[in-house]
């Protein structure tokens, strides 16, 4: 007995909610890192920024007024953007002023660009078909944005050796996301949602490839730093030096020695803050 194609394409959609999700939260253990560091080191907001103008452009997408019988496509991407929004929030709180500034602006700028964009929709165009129409061309330029906002990252692995900054379950869920959007596309043929999500599975592919390519050289290169660490431990315990008998030094061998033991201390306690 057949499936009716609605039902399938519910039932798709569904599973592409509960993916999408996963999506969006698969980025908490960076997150948690920069919690515990209280920096975010080099972790780019490239990829937050871009999921939070992709979910508030397919939720203008998914109303009503604008492309009927598209509730699921609403839901996961109100969802997603409040997720969005929580993590920038975080992101804003433990950069520095200038990436702070920055990343408010970009903000800013898509707030302004999704209510110009109703806006002009809503009053202009005056059946679904074309709201839908340029609303999804848009989206669909918007979703390809965010599937290609790792390039920058990928980039990065690729010259550093090192995939440290490409969180593997972020680069997991893109790829299943991927998958089972442009599945649900497909059964009910829709070319502004099958297309960016295809791309997305090409990069996810891309991703993954890249983290297998890379992920031995990690580890190495993780390994290094853990052993310079030790190293400068090592020298600071047989120099015999106290640092709270540094005050019978001379000025100027207090204040260097000083330094020398702080930062030996930290290399040790903190080694993944170094360059390789």
């Amino acid at each position: 007995m057949a499936v009716p194609r609605d039902v399938a394409r519910t039932a798709v959609g569904i599973l592409g909610n509960i993916i999408s999700i996963i999506l969006f939260m698969s980025p908490m253990p960076t997150f948690i890192q920069i919690f515990k560091k209280g920096s975010v080191e080099q972790y780019s907001p490239a990829p937050y920024l871009a999921t939070l103008i992709n979910c508030g452009l397919w939720v203008l997408y998914g109303l009503p007024m604008v492309h009927p019988n598209s509730i699921l496509v609403v839901t996961i991407n109100g969802a997603g953007a409040v997720i969005e929004l929580v993590y920038l929030l975080l992101f804003l709180r433990y950069s520095d002023r200038r990436k702070k500034l920055r990343v408010l602006l970009i903000m800013l700028a898509e707030c302004v660009i999704l209510a110009v964009l109703a806006l002009l929709v809503l009053t202009l165009a005056h059946t679904t078909k074309v709201r839908s129409t340029t609303v999804g061309s848009i989206a669909m330029l918007g979703n390809i944005m965010m599937y290609a906002s790792p390039l920058a990252i990928m980039k990065m692995v690729i010259t550093t050796r090192s995939v440290e900054y490409m969180p593997f379950s972020l680069s997991l869920a893109s790829l299943a996301n991927g998958i089972c959007w442009t599945t649900y596309a497909l059964i009910r043929f829709d070319p502004f949602i099958a297309a960016p999500n295809g791309l997305g599975t090409l990069f996810g592919v891309a991703q993954l490839v890249l983290y297998a390519t890379f992920y031995k050289s990690t580890k190495k290169q993780v390994l290094e730093r853990q052993g310079k660490g030790e190293m400068g431990l090592a020298a600071t315990t047989t120099s015999g030096l106290d640092p709270k008998k540094n005050k019978q030094c001379g000025p100027e061998w207090s204040c260097f020695i000083c330094k020398w033991l702080l930062i030996n201390s930290v290399m040790w306690a903190f080694p993944w803050a170094w360059p390789y």
